[in-house]
C-alpha cells in the first residue's frame, strides 16, 4: 500500500525542482522569472480552474486544479512562506466557523 500524495510532497518537489538547472527545471525558470510572472501564471490557472468549475468537466476541473496548486506553491516558495505557515493559518481559522468568525469581527 502506497502513501497518499500530500501538499507537504509537493512542496518538496518544488523545493528540489528550484535548486535544479533552469534549463532542465520549468520550476527554476519560472521562479528566476521572478515574484510577478509567478503571479501571472497563477492567476491564469486560477482563472482556467473557476472555469472549469463553471462549465467544465470533472476531469478538467482535477486538471486545472492540480495546475493551481503546483503554480501556488511555486508562489510560496518565491515569497519564502512554508506550506507549515499556510496549514497553521487554516488550522486557526478553522478553529471556528466562518460566520462565527464575521460576527466577532463586527463588535
Amino acid at each position: 500500500m502506497t502513501t497518499p500524495f500530500t501538499l507537504n510532497d509537493l512542496a518538496a518537489i518544488v523545493e528540489s525542482r528550484a535548486a535544479a538547472d533552469a534549463g532542465s527545471s520549468y520550476t527554476r525558470s519560472l521562479i528566476e522569472a521572478g515574484p510577478a510572472r509567478v503571479a501571472k501564471k497563477l492567476g491564469e490557472e486560477g482563472v482556467e480552474a473557476a472555469l472549469a468549475v463553471a462549465c467544465g468537466a470533472k476531469v478538467e476541473l482535477v486538471s486545472e486544479a492540480a495546475d493551481v496548486l503546483y503554480h501556488l506553491m511555486v508562489a510560496l516558495k518565491v515569497r519564502d512562506v512554508s506550506i507549515a505557515e499556510v496549514m497553521a493559518e487554516l488550522e486557526r481559522r478553522t478553529a471556528q466557523s466562518g460566520l462565527a468568525e464575521k460576527a466577532a469581527r463586527k463588535s
